[in-house]
């Protein structure tokens, strides 16, 4: 049974090895993922979210419940144009135990590549919601929190509202 991890924890800091060969390993662990996120009302999850440093991650596009299990994805272009909109994540959660939600600046869409779960490469323009969750999730895969990217100040009431795990 996988293990959500939050914030604090160290393996949300890791950058994530690129995934070799797709086992049957990983792909129950991106079932086990997609049942997770769907569990608590997510629309994307990565590995390392899970306490795994492997470049997967799965993901909803939450206007038409497609959900994509990427392997090894790579953002590959970004517009010039960004947008602000708010972001959660269930590895930052509040005291009450839901994700603490803030606004960040990110390019508006992207182009992005994977590998599928049958091993087939995949290549898509995302704008809107899903660019916004795939940039989110492929973070993740970096090291990085949403958290990163707000300011100083912004950052720290934030993290006032955070319950870390020591």
């Amino acid at each position: 049974m996988l293990q959500m991890k939050l914030c604090g924890d160290l393996v949300l800091r890791e950058k994530c090895e690129p995934v070799s060969d797709i086992t049957s390993d990983v792909l129950n662990i991106m079932d086990e993922m997609v049942q997770m996120m769907s569990g608590q009302n997510g629309v994307g999850l990565a590995a390392p979210q899970v306490g795994i440093t492997k470049r997967f991650l799965v993901m909803m596009d939450p206007d038409t419940n497609v959900v994509y299990r990427m392997i090894n994805p790579k953002i590959i272009s970004k517009s010039e144009n960004t947008c602000v909109m708010e972001e959660g994540c269930l590895s930052v959660l509040g005291a009450d135990g839901l994700p603490v939600y803030a606004n960040v600046k990110r390019p508006e869409s992207v182009e992005v590549e994977w590998t599928d779960e049958t091993g087939k490469k995949l290549q898509a323009k995302m704008s809107g919601m899903p660019a916004r969750i795939v940039q989110h999730e492929t973070d993740h895969l970096d090291g990085i929190l949403f958290i990163d990217y707000l300011s100083g100040a912004k950052r720290e009431m934030v993290m006032r509202k955070v319950n870390r795990k020591h």
